[in-house]
């Protein structure tokens, strides 16, 4: 046993392990900055870049380490490069690990929930700041795992530098049980400081996996105030700090929830009143021969629409027609083939010269112009609460402070009803209260224009009503633009002003909401509101 013991303090081993130590950490940091950059090459738009780096990988990780090794440290010096043993074992070693750490990274980044990165960009964020805010973070916490165990397979393969004459752990440990003949003791000894160092890996990959855990507590989660896409200055903390003093922290809040209003029931006289007032508006959003086909399908197919400053549109029809399309559109979401999108006058999308512009003038366009957008699935930012989901955007897109930006957050959830789930996770919320939270971030930097696509689509049918009283409000007492598709036909003859029938990328049909609701003129139209009609619960209320 003293003996033993002997062997794990002796100086001749300690530096062995400085030199793994060493050669890993040159490794590990290479290829994360080497693997980082494969990665985005991968992920470019510019295919020549992307084969390439597939070329690489196929390279590298289809050769054994030890040949690479042999390779950096006796074939480079042929093309004028000496390098240092250490070195040219930790370039082997970074090299190798490149691929895989690139794979981690794109794995990562494809794994984000694209309805999330939709949402990021309706909400004018540019690449960047999606990057930054919204797929870095929740990219992270994914790959932590799979780079520890790649830290923990790169120190081990750090031993196969002894081939180029590292005096790394385990070659030390070879001559001196070569010298003693003492090999059980000394490669026990061995094994036990490369279980030691694997251990402390680790242990460093679950603190991190702590840290970044969502499900912590409030209190416990503070740390995580100080990571890059979470930073909190000073001054900040301490306005916050005084807006919760222990005074109102002693007397939580009592959860809010939506009043119902008797729905809405115009008159004939009001609502021609209504129809008048609207007629004298300017023009919201124009579209013009709208044109746009997916793999040689027409989706749009010569799509004409106006909307007025203050008017509430219903987009019905069947599934297929080019609803969700023309939504997506009209916040350039999506790109068309032909015609015309103006929203408060100006080509969203496009200079003056009629050129496109780069995605991030876009997002920057998008956000100034003002054009919120409400999706079937919520598309919250999964790693962020409630408060966060509309506080976020308003400081990295239009440039609020965090308190200001809290605040009106608070102001919003509390107006949707959802003051006392600011701090819950978007999977701690029921489907209703993440429809309420996103219509509520999709408010916050006040639009010109909302277009709300399918919001009770992916909703349970006891959930549908919370949502549509939010948005039945915000017609009724706003008087915000709006654009929704929707098959609740009861909601759009109490909130729309007017309703357009789509089908086959066009519109058959548009008047008075009510009008053409209780009196289709277009068969296709009457077949299609006898089928909802008929779908409908008997006891369904809208």
């Amino acid at each position: 046993m003293s003996l033993f013991l002997h062997y794990l303090s002796m100086p001749y081993l300690l530096q062995g392990i400085e030199l793994t130590l060493q050669v890993t950490a040159l490794g590990l940091i290479g290829g994360l900055i080497l693997g980082l950059i494969l990665a985005a090459m991968q992920l470019s738009r510019f295919w020549p870049l992307a084969v390439i780096a597939r070329g690489y990988t196929v390279i590298f990780r289809g050769t054994p380490l030890i040949l690479q090794m042999v390779f950096a440290y006796d074939a480079l010096p042929h093309i004028g490069i000496k390098l240092p043993a250490v070195l040219a074992a930790g370039l082997a070693l970074a090299c190798n690990e490149a691929p895989f750490i690139a794979e981690m990274l794109r794995s990562g980044v494809l794994g984000v929930d694209r309805g999330q990165l939709l949402a990021g960009q309706a909400l004018g964020m540019t690449p960047g700041v999606l990057m930054r805010r919204i797929i870095a973070p929740q990219a992270i916490r994914t790959m932590i795992p799979a780079f520890g165990n790649e830290a923990v397979s790169a120190l081990k393969n750090s031993s196969l530098a002894s081939v180029i004459a590292v005096q790394e752990l385990t070659l030390r440990s070879t001559q001196l049980a070569s010298s003693t003949f003492d090999f059980f003791s000394i490669f026990f000894a061995s094994g036990l400081i490369y279980l030691v160092l694997t251990g402390a890996i680790s242990v460093i990959q679950l603190a991190l996996e702590w840290l970044l855990d969502l499900d912590r507590t409030a209190k416990q989660r503070k740390l995580a105030d100080y990571l890059p896409w979470r930073r909190v200055d000073l001054a900040t903390k301490l306005e916050l700090a005084e807006e919760t003093s222990p005074a109102t922290e002693a007397a939580p809040p009592e959860p809010a929830e939506l009043k119902e209003t008797p729905p809405l029931a115009l008159s004939i006289e009001d609502r021609a009143r209504r129809a008048a007032t609207i007629a004298r508006n300017n023009v919201a959003v124009e579209v013009k021969e709208l044109r746009k086909a997916y793999d040689g399908n027409k989706v749009l197919d010569g799509l004409d629409l106006t909307v007025r400053i203050g008017e509430v549109i219903a987009l019905l029809g069947p599934s297929g027609s080019g609803k969700s399309t023309l939504l997506r559109c009209i916040n350039h979401l999506e790109n068309w083939n032909s015609g015309e999108i103006r929203v408060g006058g100006r080509k969203l999308g496009f200079d003056d010269m009629g050129r496109k512009l780069s995605p991030r003038a876009i997002a920057n366009e998008r956000a100034n112009v003002g054009v919120g957008m409400v999706f079937q699935q919520f598309n919250l930012f999964g790693h962020l609460t409630a408060k966060e989901n509309i506080a976020g955007p308003l400081r990295w897109v239009h440039g609020l402070g965090r308190f200001e930006a809290e605040r009106r957050a608070t102001e919003l959830l509390e107006r949707v009803g959802l003051s006392h789930r600011a701090n819950a996770l978007p999977r701690h919320l029921s489907g209703g209260q993440q429809q309420r939270v996103a219509i509520a971030r999709a408010l916050a930097p006040n639009p010109s224009v909302l277009l709300l696509d399918e919001p009770t689509s992916a909703l349970d049918p006891e959930l549908v009503n919370e949502v549509l009283e939010v948005i039945r409000r915000l017609a009724i007492d706003d008087g915000l633009t709006m654009i929704i598709s929707t098959h609740q036909i009861r909601f759009a003859d109490e909130v729309a002003d007017r309703v357009a029938f789509l089908n086959g990328g066009v519109i058959l049909e548009q008047g008075p909401a009510h009008e053409v609701l209780t009196n289709p003129r277009h068969p296709l139209t009457a077949r299609f509101l006898s089928v909802m009609e008929a779908e409908r619960p008997k006891d369904a209320v809208a």
